[in-house]
């Protein structure tokens, strides 16, 4: 038997430890391997859309970086980088614009780039380091639309308040359309020989010179006015009412159907009754009816005490118009004037004189601001061009200018008044303009005369337009420039005397030429700085028309409007479109443009605006023959540097409302 060592045993024991022998336990697990690392992947959450050769993407490209399919929040570090992927596209184009963006909370999100070059099937690749790349859907590039004319915008030129009283309506109705205008007209033919106490008037030729009840109002003192009157101020809008200045008011109601009151013997002194300026007696508001005066002062009276402030009043005023073209009173109240037998085709009685309305205008506006000194006068409503020059041949004109006499005479009047007694030189205005032979007031809408009518809103202002006409052919012998024409005479006879033309009409209300020209005229007002307007509508449908005024006072059906501050808006062609522009005072966030095309074909605009804020929207509303209420189409994103290009549909009126 053999015999082991101590230290034979025990290295035999430490060998067999070592070896792991035996079935017993003691042994450990194998640990697990290692995670693999977060595999990160580009994915492009918004394609880019709307390019335009050398113009930036309407919508620029956002691409997220992911990690293990989940937009990494904690990456701010990845740098994208955009090419145009080999191949698409047209051969040789560049990616313009900032080519990279670095990661924000695991999204990269490209601001400015584009593509220089038209093509078709264009791709984008993304890449970023050691991650796989990623491609955009494809897209194309258009070529840019020809611009055809460009519209220049800069708030900080010629910048003057708008009068909210140039949007204004003849006899106004607020309950129906057009809606939110500034000013109504209680005026035309009928109020020359209105009586406030009764509401009695005279229809003169426009109807057989009867007596009648055709304003209505009962027998209610300015029963046929205040309805009207209080509607227009009830919804925010002034009123002008008319004074009547002639000497005399009707009598009564009593006439037949077109029954001439020259059957009556004496007709004046039974039908009529007289009219002076003045009482000279304590006012009432119950006027004696039967004494047979109807006293003008009284009327003012009247009304200051049956809206008190009114007079006052900044947004809604009331003011008074010096009667109703005194010009034309020898033909259209010839009963009035001498003239007792001829029937109302033929009838002419005496034409006033130069000395005698300046008379009338001093007595009867005396006698109105003795009442209440914070009325605003207006005269003396010239009817038209001949009006204006020659007071319709008066027989004292000597070749005078009359409105330059009449504002001399105004001026000479005011010392002895001591105050001003004419606040507004007021005119009427039908254009004379004809296309193709036809004046352009009716509603013929030839070719000629539509374009006659897109145009004749020039005759306004333009130093370079000359129209057709009798006016264009035998007086001015060039251009009307009608405005300036007037501002220039208040400016040498009566200065910081206001501006306003309380009747005018451009014809084919119901047509989208009316429409247009409308729109023109609203603009040109602002624009020329024009106090006061009152449009004047004929039979017929007026739906252009008042399409017109929503474009400035209700595009959207909530009462949207033009600014209340002019300001500069230029065009490249003065003949085929027109532009106007406007802020807000204290608000540079909101700018509103009207831009007209007078062509018949749609024509791309370019609009570039100077201002201090970057507007990066335009809200688009269209007036065009296809619809009379304005429509809203797809807004505009302004992605250049208060730049952009529009495409103006033929015939049509658009509001553009800027916002950043």
């Amino acid at each position: 038997m053999r015999v082991l060592s101590v230290g034979a045993l025990l290295g035999a024991l430490v060998t067999l430890s070592a070896c792991g022998g035996g079935g017993g336990g003691g042994s450990s697990p194998t640990p697990p391997p290692p995670p693999p690392p977060p595999q990160k992947t580009l994915f492009v959450a918004t394609q880019p859309v709307g390019s335009v050769q050398a113009t930036v993407f309407a919508t620029q490209p956002v691409v997220h970086v992911r990690s293990n399919g989940v937009t990494d929040a904690a990456d701010n570090a990845t740098v994208v980088t955009a090419s145009i992927t080999a191949g698409t596209g047209t051969a040789g184009a560049q990616l313009t614009g900032t080519a990279t963006a670095t990661a924000v909370a695991g999204v990269a999100t490209f601001t400015n780039l584009g593509v220089d070059t038209a093509g078709t099937n264009y791709q984008l690749r993304f890449t970023a380091p050691g991650i796989t790349e990623i491609a955009s859907t494809a897209f194309n590039v258009t070529a840019p639309v020809p611009v055809q004319v460009t519209f220049t915008i800069d708030s900080a030129q010629d910048v003057h308040p708008i009068s909210r009283f140039i949007y204004g309506l003849n006899g106004w109705d607020p309950a129906q359309r057009p809606k939110n205008l500034g000013l109504s007209r209680s005026g035309g033919n009928r109020m020359t020989a209105y009586n406030w106490e009764t509401n009695a008037s005279n229809a003169g030729s426009d109807y057989f010179n009867q007596n009648d009840s055709f304003l209505g109002g009962g027998n209610t003192p300015n029963g046929a006015v205040a309805p009207g009157l209080e509607a227009a101020r009830a919804s925010g809008a002034g009123m002008i009412i008319t004074m009547p200045t002639i000497g005399y008011v009707s009598a009564d109601k009593a006439s037949a159907d077109k029954e001439d009151v020259n059957v009556t013997p004496n007709y004046l002194s039974v039908r009529f009754h007289q009219s002076p300026a003045r009482k000279n007696a304590a006012f009432t508001m119950t006027p004696n009816t039967g004494d047979a005066f109807v006293y003008q002062d009284e009327y003012i009276y009247f009304l200051n005490q049956t809206y008190p402030g009114a007079f006052a009043a900044a947004n809604n005023p009331l003011m008074i118009s010096l009667d109703n073209e005194p010009d034309l009173w020898h033909t259209t109240h010839a009963r009035l004037r001498g003239d007792a037998v001829n029937p109302p085709a033929t009838q002419s009685g005496n034409n006033v004189t130069y000395a005698e309305i300046v008379q009338r205008s001093v007595d009867y506006a005396s006698a109105a601001k003795d009442v209440n000194p914070a009325a605003l006068i207006f005269g003396p409503a010239n009817y038209g061009w001949q009006g204006y020059v020659r007071l319709q041949a008066a027989p004292d004109h000597n070749n005078r200018d009359f409105l330059e006499y009449y504002l001399a005479s105004m001026l000479a009047a005011e010392p002895m008044a001591g105050r001003r007694l004419l606040d507004v030189l007021d005119v009427h205005w039908y254009p004379e303009a004809q296309g193709g032979g036809i004046r352009i007031t009716g509603n013929e809408t030839t070719a000629a005369v539509v374009e006659a009518r897109k145009q004749a809103p020039r005759s306004l202002w333009d130093p370079n337009y000359t129209e057709t006409s009798w006016i264009t052919q035998s007086s001015t012998m060039g251009p009307i420039r009608l405005l300036p024409r007037l501002k220039d005479k208040i400016a040498a006879n009566y200065p910081n005397t206001r501006l306003a033309i309380t009747e005018y009409n451009y014809g084919a209300g119901d047509h989208i030429s009316g429409g247009i020209a409308q729109a023109d005229v609203l603009g040109i007002f602002g624009r020329e700085n024009i106090f006061a307007a009152t449009q004047w509508r004929f039979s017929g449908g007026n739906n252009f028309l008042y399409g017109a005024f929503d474009m400035y006072r209700n595009y959207d059906g909530t009462n949207g409007s033009f600014g209340d501050t002019s300001i500069r808006a230029a065009t490249s062609d003065v003949a085929t479109a027109t532009v106007y522009a406007s802020v807000n005072a204290g608000n540079a966030n909101r700018m509103v443009v009207i831009a007209i095309n007078k062509n018949d074909s749609a024509r791309n605009a370019a609009v570039a605006v100077t201002h201090n804020v970057q507007f990066h929207t335009a809200q688009v509303y269209q007036l065009t023959s296809a619809n009379s209420v304005p429509q809203r189409v797809a807004d505009i994103a302004i992605t250049q540097a208060n730049a952009f290009q529009y495409s103006m549909p033929g015939n049509s009126v658009t509001t553009l409302v800027l916002l950043p």
